[in-house]
């Protein structure tokens, strides 16, 4: 499994978060709008996503808690979680045969 993170954050406290927090050590990459110079909801961003995880749209899972960027996502062809709470988003995950441990 690939995680690739898409965000849209400034430079300084998106490498603030990478390095408090670890991110680094279970993200495969990460595609922010501060490096990447094209934010959300520019579809731009999802597609400069799927090219660098180099994973085929089919095989991809987004999980985010803004609706339309959940909807511009799923316009590209990639299935979408709308985050709304914990339990939910673990019961999407495993619809899509993707199991977690609680």
């Amino acid at each position: 499994m690939k995680i690739v993170v898409v965000s849209n954050e400034a430079r300084e406290l998106n490498e603030y978060r990478i390095r408090k927090f670890k991110l680094d050590g279970f993200a495969d990459s990460f595609i922010s709008s501060c490096f990447v110079h094209v934010r959300k909801p520019d579809a731009d961003i999802f597609r400069l996503a799927l090219d660098i995880a180099q994973t085929p749209v089919g095989q991809v899972v987004y999980i985010e808690n803004t609706p339309m960027f959940v909807q511009i996502a799923e316009g590209l062809g990639i299935q979408s979680i709308l985050h709304t709470d914990y339990m939910s988003t673990c019961a999407k995950l495993a619809s899509f045969g993707l199991l977690i441990d609680k």
